[in-house]
């Protein structure tokens, strides 16, 4: 069974920085497509990032310059630099896996505010 533990939420100014970690068991870690979603408050869930097997990286336009997506197979983790952080960027936010067969598995959510 694959599971996600993330890591690394919480409370920063507008213009600070977090990191996020999520580190995942039960599967081969190297093989998957690993990215980062989030939900605000009352709006859909949203791509954020991800990195694919070969290490192709796409990001949501209004995350792109200030957000970094980057993986440690030997770790079994995946991790999300946030700087520059904006109000807009609080909501909870959640690690994803997707096997080569499209399979996924969610985290549980990191809570992520910034205050303006």
């Amino acid at each position: 069974q694959v599971r996600l533990v993330e890591s690394g939420g919480g409370l920063v100014q507008a213009g600070g920085s977090l990191r996020l970690s999520c580190t995942a068991s039960g599967t081969i870690f190297s093989i998957n497509t690993v990215g980062w979603y989030r939900q605000a408050p009352g709006k859909q869930r949203e791509l954020v990032a991800a990195i694919t097997r070969d290490y192709n990286r796409n990001y949501a336009d209004s995350v792109k310059g200030r957000f970094t997506i980057s993986r440690d197979n030997a770790k079994n983790t995946v991790y999300l630099q946030m700087n520059n952080l904006k109000a807009d960027d609080t909501a909870v936010y959640y690690c994803n896996i997707k096997s080569p067969t499209s399979r996924e598995t969610w985290g549980q959510g990191t809570l992520v505010t910034v205050s303006a």
